[in-house]
């Protein structure tokens, strides 16, 4: 699995490589750091659902940059009341059901999540605990993570209009570097073995694919003498058929996203 970070134009800044069992949000602070020598230059950061966190969430936005998120639907089951109609009192510290009756803080477990409560006494009195909660103990529990804040503000930034059209963006940039690495340029499957040949190939097809980038953009805007042009069109060659070659000399596959 590859974690890889783009700028507006296109152009590949840097890349993490890890195993195909950890998920995207865990890699995404080696990437966020290795990013430190453009972070002046960086106003916001858009990040797919998979980066959705309150920890991401709060390293953005604590770095002074401005995280830009998707939507997300809720995770609920069909007939059960959403989260989100359970309302958080910041002064109280406490939720409200829909049906006005209080959750309060419990415990904060181990993963970070504050819990909150219900009294299993006037929910098993409740019309619509069906709807609620099918716990044999008749209580409700909703979570929320001690850096919600940082979540619900890189929400609100997500109804801006100036950085919907910059999330609009991600399908030309960012997807578009998949998907020329994976149909283009064999990123789809590895037949290497190891993070370190992995990495080098990745490196390879990533400096590959800014070369071609770069050169095309030039001989667009004038800007590429013809030497040039035919020396990067040697050069890119070269790397790709190096790259086929070692690619070739190995049997493994092993799957890479």
């Amino acid at each position: 699995m590859t974690n890889t970070a783009c700028d507006k134009h296109n152009f590949i800044l840097d890349f993490v490589v890890g195993a195909g069992n950890i998920h995207d949000s865990q890699m995404f602070h080696t990437l966020y750091e290795k990013l430190e020598r453009i972070s002046h230059a960086t106003e916001s950061i858009v990040v797919d659902a998979g980066y959705k966190t309150p920890g991401i969430a709060r390293e953005i936005l604590r770095d002074g940059k401005i995280p830009v998120v998707p939507y997300k639907r809720p995770m609920t089951k069909d007939g059960f009341f959403k989260k989100h109609e359970y309302v958080y009192d910041e002064y109280y510290d406490c939720y409200l059901c829909p049906e006005n009756q209080v959750l309060k803080y419990a415990t904060t477990n181990r993963e970070g999540y504050r819990e909150y409560k219900s009294d299993p006494k006037i929910c098993q009195a409740c019309p619509k605990r069906e709807q609620c909660t099918l716990s044999r103990n008749h209580t409700k529990v909703v979570t929320r993570h001690v850096w919600a804040d940082y979540s619900e503000q890189a929400e609100e930034y997500r109804y801006i209009p100036k950085y919907k059209e910059i999330y609009k963006q991600r399908k030309q940039t960012i997807e578009r570097v998949f998907a020329d690495a994976k149909e283009k340029h064999g990123m789809r499957y590895t037949m290497l073995r190891g993070l370190s040949k992995v990495t080098m190939q990745v490196t390879l097809t990533f400096a590959c694919m800014n070369l071609k980038k770069l050169a095309t953009w030039k001989w667009r805007t004038g800007k590429l003498r013809p030497a040039v042009a035919h020396f990067l069109w040697w050069f890119r060659k070269a790397l790709q058929k190096f790259c086929l070659y070692y690619v070739q000399t190995d049997k493994c596959t092993v799957s890479c996203g």
